[in-house]
This record gives structure tokens, C-alpha cells and sequence, in this order.
């Protein structure tokens, strides 16, 4: 797990590749917490479900086709083995820790602008996942932030703060829907930004789709 000090991270993009729910650009806070150097990987999974049903079998490659209940229940396991606070990390977190956190920059990708240096995705994955920390990691040492897979966040895909889906209310129940971030294998440059959001229902799993752990920081008495 990577400290990481908390700060101020301004969420949204006016980048002309921008979708309309980045277009709600606002400035948030983020505490201190910890996140992982790596996304969760398939030998790390199988340890703790000991069933894996990746597509791109590896064990140092991502997990994937893992919805988002999966990957609490996951999370669930791991704590009471390892009597830690793991969970996921939200929106806001994951952002700001792909950013580089204090250290960040307002770059596309995680690390920098070079797509094909900090990670896999459509013009260089060979349309597969590759195993995790092979490409250049951001200024925090954090590795396929953009890339490889999708990963889950915490908390619900939240209208009150992005454009409102027509579609999307009409099709799901919003309270059922979860967002995951930083582009995967099978993206173009410009699903790959930090700054883009993408969402589905909880159930759903996709080989496109894994995640990786956060943890708070715990206070000194």
C-alpha cells in the first residue's frame, strides 16, 4: 500500500474529448488514505475465492470479469483474514492518487501524456491484459492507473453532480449503478483520461473491468 497525503483535487475537464458528465468541474478535498501499487491481481484473488474467472489468465495479470459485488466480497474475505480495513477507493480518491496526489499534474493519463508509456490500451495491448507494474508508474509509484483494466470505485454513479443521463435514468435505477475509472485494454486514448467516468450496474462483470484496494490512514492516539 502507497500513502498518500491528502490535498485539494479539482474533479472534471473541460478537455474537448470531455463527455458531458465531466463537464461539472469542481473542487473538492481528500484526506490522508492508502492505496495499492498495483490492481488486484489473479494470484492475489485466488488466494482469498480460489476461483478466478479472468478471461486473460495470469497470475500476476489483473483480475477481471469481477463485478462490483465481487470485488467487496473479495474485500470482505481479505479483512477478516487479515484483520485489516481494506475497501475500495472512491471517485475522488482514485483521481486524485492518479494524479500523483500533492505531486500531480493536470496530465491526461496517470504518469504523463505519453498513452503508450504509462499504459495498456487499445494501440498496444495486443487486445489482452498484461501482467501489472510493466509500464512507467505515476509520481506516487502507482502502476496502470490508465490501463490494463477498468477498476471499481466506492459509492454510486451520483447525478446530483454530473449531467443528467436520460438514458441512463431511464434504463437502470441509479442507486444500483457503480463507477470505475482509468480506461482498459480495449479503450482509445480518449476513455483512457483520469478525468473520464464510466459506470454500469453493480452485477455486472466484464474482462475489461478489475480494481484495486484502499485502506485509511489510522490516526495517532
Amino acid at each position: 500500500m502507497v500513502f498518500v497525503e491528502g490535498g485539494q483535487l479539482t474533479m472534471g475537464s473541460n478537455d474537448m474529448d470531455a463527455d458531458p458528465d465531466e463537464r461539472d468541474i469542481r473542487r473538492v478535498s481528500v484526506n490522508d488514505f492508502c492505496i495499492s501499487r498495483y490492481e488486484v491481481t489473479q494470484s492475489e484473488w485466488n488466494e482469498i475465492m480460489h476461483k478466478n474467472l479472468s478471461v486473460f489468465s495470469g497470475k500476476n495479470h489483473p483480475v477481471e470479469c469481477v463485478s462490483w459485488d465481487d470485488a467487496i466480497l473479495f474485500i470482505e474475505k481479505l479483512n477478516r483474514k487479515t484483520g485489516r480495513h481494506y475497501r475500495l477507493p472512491t471517485e475522488e480518491e482514485w483521481e486524485y492518487a492518479a494524479k500523483g496526489g500533492k505531486y500531480g499534474s493536470e496530465s491526461r493519463y496517470s504518469g504523463g501524456n505519453n498513452l503508450e508509456e504509462v499504459g495498456w490500451m487499445r494501440n498496444n495491448s495486443r487486445q489482452s491484459t498484461h501482467k501489472v507494474g510493466l509500464l512507467k508508474p505515476n509520481a506516487l509509484g502507482l502502476y496502470d492507473m490508465t490501463g490494463n483494466v477498468h477498476e471499481w470505485c466506492d459509492g454510486r454513479y451520483d447525478s446530483i453532480f454530473y449531467a443528467q443521463d436520460t438514458i441512463l435514468n431511464n434504463q437502470y435505477d441509479l442507486k444500483d449503478i457503480r463507477i470505475f475509472k482509468g480506461g482498459s485494454w480495449g479503450n482509445d486514448p480518449k476513455h483512457c483520461r483520469i478525468s473520464n467516468t464510466n459506470y454500469n450496474t453493480r452485477e455486472t462483470r466484464s474482462f475489461s473491468i478489475g480494481f484495486r484496494l484502499a485502506e485509511d490512514v489510522k490516526k495517532q492516539k
